[in-house]
């Protein structure tokens, strides 16, 4: 049993430790302690300098590089599609400046942008599934040869999508087949309705978002995105390219589940749809305009700075010499 004199000498132990502290931290140790402290904090703040002046140096390269890619960029842009109508079209969300950074290179080349159109989230929706083929089933009728020869509702509904937009006509009115699809489209909610197209795109710009990353709710909360939506979106990507003929896919990122890696994965629509990575930033915007050209001249090419992109630029394309070669 433990009795009154262990409690006395643990006490007694205690303050004979404490005073041991004291008189050794006041006495023979601080000057040691205190010049190692001071050495420490005069060598983080002399790091804390050095670092900022880096970052402020490297930031400075980095604004001059952006000017440079600018500057750059809008002679390589500026009339590269002079007078080509396209018409953009968003795949489920894509951040504002985004859209609105490749609709201003869009401009600088010159191009007449005929539609902004942006695909709702009933062409994913797994609820909608059976509208979806419904609505597929008796568009391939009004489609006829042209309807996608696999049975795949997302492909049927592009191709629909891809006729409304480029009209199918050869020139640049809309024939009423078009007219007739975009009604329908609109009809059970597939296109948000825009302004009214009143001439046939020419190529089209097909953007798309980071489809494999967890997507933010109403309500703030987040959640994974359906697996689903990226075979629908290649569905349709691989629909707009066979029914226009010069269809480019665009993306911020090639991140697994992305939009724009799935189809660069796939040698057989790799080999038929063009596609931008990037597009967050001023080189992707670029190459955007520059790869349409290019399609439109009957080059493929998966442009951006990743390994398995083709070229970090797309090839620039002389708009008059294409022209006139497209006369002939």
């Amino acid at each position: 049993m433990i009795d009154f004199r262990y409690h006395l000498v643990s006490l007694i132990s205690v303050f004979l430790a404490l005073a041991v502290g004291i008189i050794l931290g006041a006495g023979p140790l601080q000057g040691a302690i205190g010049e190692t402290l001071t050495e420490q904090v005069d060598a983080l703040r002399a790091e804390r300098t050095d670092l900022r002046t880096e970052l402020d140096a490297t930031q400075s390269a980095l604004d001059g590089d952006e000017r440079y890619i600018e500057a750059v960029g809008t002679q390589l842009v500026t009339g590269s599609l002079d007078g080509t109508r396209v018409a953009v079209v968003q795949l489920g969300e894509v951040p504002q400046d985004v859209h609105d950074g490749v609709l201003n290179q869009l401009d600088t080349s010159g191009a007449t942008v005929v539609a902004k159109t942006a695909l709702t989230e009933a062409w994913t929706d797994p609820d909608q599934q059976s509208s979806r083929e419904t609505l597929a089933e008796g568009l391939r009728a009004n489609l006829g040869e042209i309807a996608p020869e696999a049975d795949d509702p997302s492909a049927t509904l592009g191709a629909a999508l891809a006729v409304a937009l480029t009209g199918n006509g050869g020139g640049p009115g809309r024939s009423s087949q078009a007219t007739d699809l975009e009604d329908q489209l609109e009809r059970f909610g597939l296109v948000e309705p825009g302004d009214d197209q009143t001439e046939a795109a020419e190529a089209l710009v097909l953007l798309v978002g980071s489809a494999g990353q967890p997507q933010q709710t109403a309500d703030g909360a987040t959640e994974e995105a359906d697996p689903g939506t990226e075979d629908v979106w290649v569905s349709v990507t691989r629909s707009a390219q066979e029914i226009s003929g010069a269809a480019v896919l665009a993306g911020p990122t090639t991140e697994p589940g992305d939009i724009v890696q799935a189809v660069r994965d796939d040698e057989d629509i790799a080999a038929e749809v063009t596609t931008v990575s990037g597009i967050a930033r001023l080189t992707g915007r670029i190459n955007v305009p520059l790869a349409v050209a290019a399609r439109l001249s009957g080059v493929v090419g998966q442009y951006g700075l990743e390994d398995d992109a083709t070229a970090v630029l797309p090839p620039v394309v002389d708009a008059e010499a294409d022209t006139d070669t497209n006369a002939e």
